[in-house]
């Protein structure tokens, strides 16, 4: 690393084409953030443009002329095949990575025990909202938060004993744009699927409950009479 060497987010979000790697089996928003675009307090961050020759130039300017070695990448074997298209576009503007897959439950683990180092996928199925996913990966003290900032953490203490909806929104809304501003993490899609449904369903359970990508809650299913 160069004596000058800064942080290279900026750099991996215009080496990395979000469009072309959600373009897997299921479907995909594009949301540019790690809240999901269903969850109260959601802000919408700006797209991410796909720049390598930029991101190029802005690594040399950050004490990276050749590139760096990252690396190893660990991952969710589960998901290895986008990691390695990522891992192949961060390659191309000089960001060498090696992947690291795991079993899930390992991964995890080893997430949660703060035993990665280098590059990490992350991601997550829990329902909440703004804050609660903030608290479990950006502020302090969160399960999978390896670093934090203290203009971040000080604004969700102030959003959690904030009464006023509307304020509390607004701090919220701050720290997701400290978030991205930062390039604290590199978001690459809002997990959704593609669902259909036969001629004899009169309801499907699909999009009862927001951000649920399957059908429920079971009890609401039902099929057309004969």
């Amino acid at each position: 690393m160069g004596e000058h060497a800064r942080p290279v987010g900026p750099e991996i979000t215009l080496a990395r084409p979000a469009r072309a790697i959600g373009r897997q089996p299921r479907d995909r928003w594009l949301t540019y953030s790690i809240i999901p675009s269903t969850f109260d307090f959601y802000w919408q961050p700006p797209a991410y443009a796909f720049d390598p020759a930029q991101a190029t130039k802005l690594l040399a300017e950050a004490g990276y002329p050749s590139g760096f070695d990252a690396g190893e990448y660990y991952l969710d074997v589960a998901y290895a095949n986008v990691q390695e298209a990522i891992a192949n576009y961060l390659q191309q503007i000089g960001i060498r990575s090696k992947l690291r897959p795991l079993e899930r439950a390992a991964h995890w683990a080893s997430y949660g025990d703060k035993k990665y180092k280098n590059l990490a996928y992350t991601a997550s199925g829990a329902f909440g909202n703004a804050a609660t996913r903030l608290e479990t990966f950006v502020v302090a003290g969160g399960t999978y938060v390896y670093g934090s900032y203290p203009d971040i953490d000080s604004l969700f203490k102030d959003q959690a004993a904030e009464l006023d909806r509307k304020k509390r929104e607004a701090l919220l809304h701050k720290i997701q744009q400290l978030v991205y501003d930062k390039t604290m993490v590199i978001p690459v899609w809002e997990l959704a699927f593609i669902n259909g449904q036969g001629p004899r369903v009169q309801e499907s359970g699909l999009g009862l409950i927001p951000g649920h990508a399957y059908s429920a809650p079971y009890e609401d299913v039902k099929l057309k009479a004969k």
